[in-house]
């Protein structure tokens, strides 16, 4: 009967092939080796709050994980500052609407060309969807 007799070259190598296994199950799904999301461009949303709904639409504009940009729809328009980690996005918006000051927090995952998630809207929450225009 033959035993299995480790060398440190069979170990060393047995060490590398579960690190890479244990790495590419660690990779965020939909991403390539090295690819990193970027969800710079302009995005059409849909928002569904106890409070009603909305389409607006938002320019992103992302900086490794810093995230800039502008809010346009049925409250107005105002700026948007956030963050990108990994496939998790989370950007807030401050807006007054008829004398009323409204913070808003979308909260969510993306993709290249899609991104779904929460939104709070002062007291009302809900979901939200959107869809990558340019």
């Amino acid at each position: 009967m033959t035993h299995w007799q480790p060398t440190p070259k069979k170990f060393l190598g047995a060490i590398a092939c579960v690190s890479a296994i244990a790495l590419a199950a660690a990779a965020p799904a939909g991403q390539a080796e090295g690819a990193r999301l970027d969800v710079t461009g302009t995005w059409a949303f849909q928002v569904e709050t106890s409070g009603g709904s909305g389409t607006p639409t938002m320019t992103l504009k992302q900086d490794g994980e810093k995230l800039t940009g502008h809010y346009s729809g049925q409250l107005g328009e105002a700026p948007l500052t956030g963050t990108v980690k990994g496939n998790a996005v989370e950007f807030t918006i401050e807006v007054t609407f008829e004398g009323n000051a409204f913070h808003i927090v979308y909260t969510g995952t993306a993709d290249k060309d899609s991104m779904k998630g929460t939104v709070k809207l002062g007291d009302f929450d809900g979901t939200f969807t959107a869809k990558k225009k340019s």
